[in-house]
């Protein structure tokens, strides 16, 4: 009999796919939206389970944003960093790495890895004008 972690339910693949579908790093109430249009009834606290027992698995990864639910994305990708829109909330995958952090560490300290997160407005978003800039910029992410 497959562990809890093997076993591939309708719920647990829609809310895979949903992550896969999505392109970059979602939050879970995104994550429910978009499975739930597979799986009637899908239940968000069954999301947020779902989630937990993928990342435990590392099936997933949990993108932390601060002051933010973590967003999801799936795991195994190459090293990569994040860019978090202040004025729609997606977060987005920055490819490359500006590396040489050792320089900037306390003098006898280790580095053993590092997380870059960059703030600002995407591509979308700065083409609005300042006013009504995150209303706009949300009613185009969400059908």
């Amino acid at each position: 009999m497959p562990s809890p972690t093997e076993r591939n339910t309708r719920q647990r693949l829609a809310i895979r796919e949903a992550i896969a579908a999505s392109g970059m790093p979602i939050p879970p109430r995104e994550i429910h939206r978009q499975a739930r249009s597979n799986v009637e009834g899908l239940g968000l606290a069954t999301v947020y389970r779902t989630l937990k027992l993928l990342a435990d698995a590392g099936v997933i990864t949990a993108v932390e944003i601060p002051g933010q639910p973590p967003h999801y994305e799936l795991a195994g990708k190459h090293h990569h960093h994040h860019f978090h829109c202040r004025a729609c909330g997606r977060v987005f995958e920055v490819e490359g790495c500006c590396g040489h952090f050792e320089e900037h560490a306390p003098r006898g300290f280790q580095i053993d890895g590092h997380e870059v997160l960059l703030f600002g407005r995407c591509a979308d978003c700065a083409k609005l004008p300042e006013r009504g800039r995150t209303t706009a910029a949300k009613r185009t992410t969400r059908p």
